[in-house]
């Protein structure tokens, strides 16, 4: 990102997730289906204001949204897209937190080729990336926040495995990181 672009802020943000499935599952005995899930944790400083996932795929006032479930692997790309209209989120909402979950309850280390990136909407640049790889038996994954500033929305890494199959089980671990 360029020093302009970093000191106008973020105005669109896109989150993308992708995994393969599970290899073998049409076998008797396969291993069963790997539904990992993109969600977006919007706070109003340290209380929780909106939820966007699987099952609340837009905020209350339509700024984020997911656009679609994919709860197998099954696809080429990106399999899960959240989409955040920063310019149109309440001036309530301080900070959009970013994770990954494995609601099937496999750890990362067990999914091939799980990823999830942040992508500048308006650059159409790919500003973060991470390999879902490992984290000894982890679950979840938060990627990191944007906050909002006095110049606009940043976007600060954090990068740390959760034990989280569902956002809701996310958010009491999110606490360290709202200060």
């Amino acid at each position: 990102m360029s020093t302009a672009e970093a000191d106008r802020g973020l105005a669109f943000v896109t989150m993308a997730l992708g995994w393969d499935p599970a290899r073998g599952r049409w076998l008797v005995g396969g291993k069963p289906d790997i539904d990992l899930n993109a969600a977006a944790l919007l706070f109003a400083g340290d209380a929780i204001a909106d939820v966007v996932y699987h099952e609340q795929l837009m905020s209350q006032d339509g700024s984020v949204r997911l656009l679609g479930d994919n709860t197998t692997g099954e696809g080429e790309g990106d399999l899960e897209v959240i989409t955040v209209d920063l310019t149109r989120l309440p001036e309530r909402v301080s900070a959009v937190f970013f994770i990954v979950t494995s609601y099937t309850g496999q750890a990362f280390g067990q999914i091939d080729n799980a990823y999830c990136r942040l992508v500048d909407g308006i650059a159409d640049q790919e500003f973060a990336r991470y390999e879902l790889d490992g984290g000894r038996g982890a679950t979840g994954f938060v990627l990191g926040k944007l906050l909002r500033t006095t110049q606009g929305w940043v976007y600060h890494e954090i990068g740390v495995t959760l034990a989280a199959k569902h956002p809701v089980e996310a958010v009491p671990q999110l606490a360290q990181f709202l200060g």
